[in-house]
């Protein structure tokens, strides 16, 4: 049971399994599949009464440490999102939007696109494989007991945090270094002939080299999700370390 906890804790908090769209009942059929399989190969469980306040402590030590591991990862998604949000607004997008089915919240389409490139890359590079690794390898580490996450652990998850923004910044930084570059050469036109509409084109042309942009960066976003990804296991051995 305490194992199920842990498991359970990181299926409603990692990226994708934490859907809105998945039923609960699947989700839960998941954290028991996974259990089952993890069980076998576990340390021994200490022999502790249930319904005493050491059950009560390694329960809830359980939970934080599958939704630490969960909320990991759910950061290198947030960061393709945000980065997708930021070229959305750039190229006049914002305003196009739609329901993420992951999170429940409303995001431009750009983001929504990254966010589907990066679901397919995650599947394609085996990630949920190694999740159910780093899984496994949290109980070898932290065993299931009254002792959970250190203070060091959860201070390493919250500095990591700020390589989300980072991150987004990268992958939008082409975009906003190339429509910068246009809203100038819009700014010296309008200067040099006032009676030039340049509403009437701008925004079309902003639009347009915002997919341009994408289209052309679109190859940088593998290697820099492998980066992130890579980068988040490694946090997460050093938070169950």
């Amino acid at each position: 049971m305490w194992a199920l906890f842990r498991v359970a804790a990181l299926v409603t908090s990692a990226p994708i399994l934490s859907s809105r769209s998945i039923p609960a009942k699947i989700k839960l059929g998941i954290a028991i599949a996974i259990t089952l399989v993890l069980v076998p190969v576990l340390p021994p469980v200490p022999s502790v009464e249930p319904f005493s306040g050491e059950a009560f402590l390694i329960t809830i030590q359980q939970i934080l440490i599958g939704l630490a591991m969960g909320l990991s990862l759910q950061l290198v998604f947030a960061m393709f999102v945000l980065g997708g949000q930021i070229i959305a607004y750039q190229m006049g997008l914002g305003f196009a939007s739609m329901v993420d089915p992951q999170s429940g919240t409303t995001v431009p389409v750009v983001s929504q696109f990254y966010l589907i490139v990066i679901t397919l890359l995650f599947f394609a590079m085996n990630g949920h494989l190694i999740l159910v690794q780093s899984l496994h390898d949290s109980f070898i580490s932290l065993p299931i007991g009254p002792k959970g996450i250190s203070l060091d652990g959860i201070w390493s998850l919250i500095e990591w945090s700020s390589h989300m923004y980072v991150g987004a910044i990268k992958i939008a930084l082409p975009a906003i270094a190339s429509i910068l570059l246009i809203n100038f050469t819009f700014a010296v036109v309008t200067r040099s002939a006032p009676q030039f509409n340049i509403f009437s084109i701008g925004f079309p042309i902003t639009m347009v080299m915002g997919f341009l942009i994408i289209m052309l960066t679109l190859f940088t976003v593998l290697p820099h999700f492998g980066q992130q990804i890579e980068g988040v296991f490694v946090l997460i051995n050093r938070i169950l370390s």
